[in-house]
């Protein structure tokens, strides 16, 4: 019972990572109906700016990540103002390709301004863990854990209970109609972005301390979130969220159970099983056009 316990403590953890990932792709594709194909490598060149100011400017772990999510919002702004901006008139596809170009353009730049070698970040909290079922579940993770839970409750309560939210959700239902309404729909997307930037930033720091600040730091996390999309379904924010967590939870139960190799190929076997069924996802709507 203490090893279930513990497994699903860890999923907590990874499935906080999982989401905050996952929220950066879909608060994007609800308000710019696009999918960010480079929401991982951006969220990975925001680590490296935490990093970068820890290690090289010493700055406390705590404040680093502080202003380095101040930075992931001037990136965000940036990628707005500069890029999309200029898509308005660019087809859905052709949009999608233009994120690609982001990755690559990210994926050049990062070890040119920050070098080639792995670097390494600590946890927020490096010491300490306390019992739970017999299962040991550290600080660093239960903070972890609290973070993720409490922004994506925050962020649902920010787009129902706020004008913001309002506004998001308008923009999302139909863009036309939100300017036609008055809803500010250019600071929405810059809105958007931003805080698709904070959330790849912060989900970078905190799978960090697990692994070596590299280029490659955020593929298994994109490549999960994007799963996470598509079995939660892209037409609701909290879908994919609880995709996340279900990703996160069947992953470890898998390579533990069943497969230590193939766990996670199992899993993305049984997800194609079921989109092929329940093409729109867990929460998703079949979307109707009236001719």
């Amino acid at each position: 019972m203490s090893t279930l316990i513990q497994l699903l403590l860890r999923s907590l953890e990874t499935g906080a990572i999982y989401a905050l990932a996952t929220l950066g792709i879909i608060i994007v594709f609800r308000t710019n109906f696009m999918i960010n194909f480079g929401q991982g490598v951006m969220g990975m060149f925001g680590a490296y700016i935490v990093t970068v100011l820890f290690n090289k400017m010493g700055l406390p772990i705590v404040l680093a990540i502080l202003v380095g999510l101040i930075a992931a919002i001037g990136v965000g702004f940036l990628v707005d103002f500069i890029i999309i901006r200029r898509t308005k008139h660019v087809t859905g596809t052709g949009k999608e390709i233009i994120t690609l170009g982001l990755m690559m353009v990210f994926l050049g730049i990062t070890p040119m301004l920050f070098g080639v070698d792995p670097m390494r970040l600590p946890k927020v909290i490096e010491n300490g863990a306390f019992s739970v079922g017999g299962a040991n579940l550290s600080y660093n993770s239960l903070l972890n854990i609290v973070l993720g839970l409490g922004l994506t409750i925050g962020l649902f309560l920010l787009l129902q209970k706020t004008k913001l939210g309002l506004a998001i959700r308008t923009t999302a239902s139909s863009e036309k109609t939100a300017r036609l309404m008055g809803v500010p729909t250019k600071w929405v997307t810059l809105f958007a972005w931003a805080l698709a930037l904070v959330l790849g930033t912060l989900s970078g720091a905190m799978i960090a301390p697990s692994t070596s600040v590299t280029v490659n730091l955020m593929d298994s996390v994109q490549v999960n979130a994007f799963i996470a999309c598509v079995l939660g379904g892209f037409q609701t924010f909290y879908g994919p969220v609880i995709g996340a967590y279900i990703i996160a939870i069947a992953t470890n139960l898998l390579s533990y159970y069943v497969s230590s190799v193939w766990g996670t190929q199992i899993l993305y076997i049984l997800v194609i099983i079921f989109i092929v069924f329940k093409p729109v996802g867990l929460i998703g709507k079949k979307t109707v056009k009236k001719v």
